[in-house]
């Protein structure tokens, strides 16, 4: 099986920072690539960057500037900092990964419970 866990939501002050961590565990052959998502109840999911084995990166217009995505792919790993924080910055943050569990088997996504992050004074 394979398991994503986020840590790192909380409150926080509008301009305030906090950073996000997602570790994968479990039966991976490979990470094709991970992200970050984002839901407001009663709204869709929304992408918020994602970042592929060899860095590349890409990022939602509202965050670009401040947020930023790294992984590490020793430890399964990717972080999203994230600075200059906004009220609708308030979300549940998801960690996606992409993750081959055996060299003959093709990607499958896989979701974090997710992390609330709160913006607020």
């Amino acid at each position: 099986q394979v398991q994503l866990v986020e840590s790192g939501g909380g409150l926080v002050q509008p301009g305030g920072s906090l950073r996000l961590s997602c570790a994968a565990s479990g039966t991976i052959f490979s990470i094709v690539a991970m992200g970050w998502y984002r839901q407001v109840p009663g709204k869709q999911r929304e992408l918020v960057a994602t970042i592929t084995t060899g860095g590349s990166t890409t990022y939602a217009d509202s965050v670009k500037g401040r947020f930023t995505i790294s992984r590490d792919n020793a430890k399964n790993s990717v972080y999203l900092q994230m600075i200059s924080l906004k009220p609708e910055d308030t979300a549940i943050y998801y960690c996606n990964a992409n993750i081959r569990k055996t060299w003959y088997e093709r990607g499958m996504d896989y979701w974090g419970k997710g992390t609330l992050v709160t913006v607020s004074s």
